[in-house]
């Protein structure tokens, strides 16, 4: 892992339109730093937010995207912008975090009332209910003449990170090495309440923690880059497979993946069509799709 990530941060600095020659250490402190550490924290973060999701939830089929938490967080920056277009970027990202934490507690609430014999029936309520919160923040910027920036959050793009637009990543950063902290109660968490109670952890205080993380890595990754699909939804199942569920074990390398993951989409995206660029969100939509339906084969083939 410490060869693939000294490989990919090398090709990350090098890779871009512009040549590094006097105006080296400039073009690498102002740009292409700042975008590969961003590519890293939003990759990690996700990740670790996915596994998460997935404990709380207890179903291996759901991320923050897929659950109307991503889309909570774009309508909270709509609703924001509208109210007060001149706010600062940190109250836009209170806004969007608030927004998300209450739908993903509504989602919650919904999976409790579904029967637990089907687990699709877990993404699919998801996949509806995100779908209902992105065409309401869809329809208010069509109201007010303001689809374009609709398009920002809901297409993942690094081009435009730079020193000064992307340190409020190094949030969704700390509620990793938090989630780490608390790795070993998420686990329980993930065996049910009834388990959860009988070994004496506070079981809504665990939920609630867990909802804050997701929510705050959410909001601020759709702030600071957009959406990046399919990263919490895909690596927790690999790193599941061959690491096992005990967090505290698999954390580390799981939000390394993470961040390897959309780092290396990012390059894949800057090479196909040199020197123009290809979001990484489109990238990781085709990668992790691909990926999510060889997990879903090789899931099926097992239980055959």
């Amino acid at each position: 892992m410490a060869v693939l990530f000294a490989g990919l941060i090398a090709v990350s600095l090098a890779l871009g339109a512009a040549r590094l020659d006097q105006d080296a250490l400039w073009l690498l402190a102002v740009s292409r730093l700042p975008r590969t550490v961003a590519a890293m924290l939003a990759g990690a973060a996700l990740a670790v937010a996915g596994v998460i999701m997935q404990m709380l939830a207890r179903n291996r089929f759901v991320e923050p995207a897929t659950v109307g938490t991503a889309q909570a967080a774009g309508l909270g920056l709509v609703l924001v912008t509208l109210a007060a277009p001149a706010a600062a970027i940190w109250v836009k990202m209170l806004v969007a975090t608030v927004s998300a934490l209450a739908a993903t507690a509504g989602f919650m609430a919904l999976v409790r009332r579904l029967p637990p014999r089907d687990p699709m029936l877990v993404p699919l309520t998801g996949i509806v209910y995100g779908g209902i919160l992105a065409a309401l923040a869809v329809f208010l910027a069509f109201e007010n003449d303001m689809l374009q920036y609709i398009e920002v959050w809901t297409s993942g793009e690094l081009s435009g990170v730079m020193l000064g637009r992307y340190e409020f990543l190094w949030l969704a950063g700390a509620a990793t090495v938090l989630a780490y902290a608390y790795a070993n109660r998420f686990t329980i968490a993930g065996m049910g309440e009834e388990m959860s109670l009988s070994l004496g952890l506070n079981y809504a205080q665990v939920m609630a923690l867990g909802l804050a993380i997701v929510s705050v890595v959410t909001a601020v990754t759709v702030v600071s880059v957009g959406m990046l699909p399919f990263v919490g939804l895909v690596v927790p199942n690999i790193a599941s497979r061959l690491a096992g569920d005990h967090l505290r074990h698999s954390l580390p390398g799981l939000a390394a993946f993470g961040a390897a993951l959309v780092l290396a989409c990012d390059i894949l995206g800057r090479v196909i069509w040199y020197p123009y660029e290809i979001p990484v969100g489109t990238i990781l939509g085709v990668v992790g799709a691909a990926v999510f339906l060889w997990l879903l084969q090789g899931r099926r083939a097992h239980a055959a």
